[in-house]
């Protein structure tokens, strides 16, 4: 299986976004209400998913939080991180759970730059195969670190949300159903994912919530 298309600017995007729109119209009306997508692609490798374990289950500020810390602790790269004893770890912010995460992301010594060959499958299977990483994460590694155009995350909750929102569901889909569902968005899901983030915004600030 070959890597498939690659987000890597804005004109991406705008691509992906006009192909969803031609194919569903309720794209094309969110778009007019959220207006430009963001790219926000970032680097991959090792600070990539530390960051990314770090950031789980936690709000925004709380992991921008830790993460300067482990910055100012020089923790950031495999030999910051291991210099590092799990009190000082502690002391960054991180807890027990994530202190063995991170533990293992060490161990697993992950050949990120392969991770950039292989089919987007493959590189959720080989994340969700570390200590601590969930499907979630291993996805948003995918589109965001790697920049895979046909991936989504239907395990988030604010994704949930906003489909129910466009697409007038009766209730909140779950993952399973709502990945059912992004099939029709191939091969631009991760630009259906921005999307739907977007809208969820607007929406809730509409709504005095965000």
């Amino acid at each position: 299986m070959s890597v498939g298309r690659i987000v890597q600017t804005d004109q991406d995007v705008v691509e992906g976004m006009a192909w969803l729109s031609a194919h569903d119209s309720r794209f094309a009306q969110a778009y007019e209400q959220t207006g430009p997508l963001p790219l926000r692609l970032r680097d991959d490798g090792y600070p990539a998913m530390l960051s990314a374990i770090v950031s789980q289950q936690l709000s925004v500020a709380a992991a921008r939080g830790i993460w300067g810390r482990l910055q100012a602790a020089g923790a950031c790269t495999p030999q910051g991180t291991g210099a590092l004893s799990d009190e000082e770890l502690r002391a960054c912010g991180l807890s027990r759970p994530k202190i063995k995460y991170v533990r293992g992301l060490l161990e697993a010594d992950v050949d990120f730059a392969a991770l950039r060959t292989l089919p987007d499958d493959e590189v959720v299977a080989r994340l969700v195969a570390l200590k601590g990483v969930g499907v979630w994460t291993a996805e948003i590694y995918a589109m965001f670190s790697l920049g895979r155009a046909d991936v989504f995350a239907p395990g988030d909750l604010a994704l949930q949300e906003g489909a129910r929102i466009l697409f007038d569901l009766p209730e909140r889909p779950k993952e399973k159903p709502l990945r059912e569902m992004a099939e029709a968005w191939s091969p631009w899901r991760s630009v259906a994912a921005r999307l739907l983030w977007a809208y969820y915004h607007v929406v809730k600030s509409r709504e005095g919530i965000v």
